[in-house]
């Protein structure tokens, strides 16, 4: 499933040729993808202008001028192809074609000015909602999220409050999507790395008995390594495993700069150390990691 990273890489994308662009049509190709889509949602999309297209954990969120928010989840295997009559694709450096196929292309948005937005979704897993922005943040899909984990919300002394009296494997803790909004298992694996912990200490290890004026180094190190991991993904476009692609067409590079992700049984890239990377499995996921030198 995409993560963050590849959603906010979708979303600056998408932004030149949707935010601020009236939708003149909305085709709707079939029913449903993983939910049915909403009452009317071509009829209710169509003639509204995008006034904003952000993003929160991982869902794309397109402003509309009537108050309602088009929610849009990519699922497994979902992505959008933007294509303009004027201008040309130009190939990113992993350029890689992206499936055109008409039974996997379900949603295309007609803009004005010519351009097409085109959702495109192989094992239909995605979803499209329709929610007033004045509800948005008690929505069942929104409610329970965590903090952000980019921007000042997510600091050491948050982490440790979070993480207090949990025995919980580390790792789980930070995919726990009501601690921290938007994380998957390639950055958590990444930015353990980085910050030297171990995925199977347990969360509240990080913590002290009672809350102090100062945030321990552990908790620092962390909220430092998944900040850095975050921002640098996003800046190399994110990370062009199976099925993510950006919108343009290209291939996402941080997956060149993997430490640890997928690297099992090569020597651990951390200066000084002679381990080996690892892999094993937690809750059903794979957690690369160098037991020598996360601790």
């Amino acid at each position: 499933m995409p993560e963050l990273p590849e959603v906010e890489t979708v979303r600056r994308g998408l932004e030149p040729a949707m935010s601020g662009v009236r939708i003149d049509r909305l085709e709707v190709r079939r029913p449903d993808l993983r939910f049915a889509f909403p009452d009317r949602f071509a009829e209710r999309v169509s003639g509204r202008t995008i006034v904003g297209l952000g993003r929160r954990a991982k869902y794309l969120l397109a402003d509309l001028d009537d108050g309602e928010v088009l929610v849009m989840h990519l699922g497994m295997s979902g992505s959008f192809r933007t294509e303009r009559q004027d201008v040309a694709d130009v190939p990113g450096h992993f350029h890689h074609a992206r499936s055109k196929a008409a039974a996997h292309d379900h949603v295309v948005f007609h803009l004005s000015g010519g351009a097409t937005v085109t959702y495109n979704d192989p094992r239909r897993f995605g979803y499209m909602l329709l929610v007033p922005r004045a509800e948005l943040a008690e929505h069942a899909m929104f409610r329970d999220l965590g903090v952000e984990p980019v921007g000042n919300t997510l600091d050491a002394a948050y982490l440790e409050d979070a993480f207090r009296g949990r025995f919980t494997p580390l790792k789980a803790a930070l995919l726990d999507q009501r601690i921290i909004a938007g994380l998957g298992n390639i950055y958590v694996c990444e930015a353990l790395h980085r910050s030297g912990l171990s995925p199977r200490r347990e969360a509240g290890t990080l913590s002290p008995a009672r809350p102090r004026k100062v945030a321990g180094a552990r908790a620092t190190q962390l909220v430092t390594a998944i900040r850095e991991v975050i921002a640098e993904a996003i800046e190399a476009g994110g990370s062009s495993l199976r099925d993510h692609i950006q919108a343009d067409g290209s291939l996402g590079y941080f997956q060149h700069t993997f430490r640890v992700y997928d690297r099992e049984g090569e020597p651990c890239p951390t200066p000084g150390c002679a381990g080996t990377v690892r892999r094993i499995v937690q809750s059903g996921r794979s957690t690369f990691y160098c037991p020598r030198c996360q601790r």
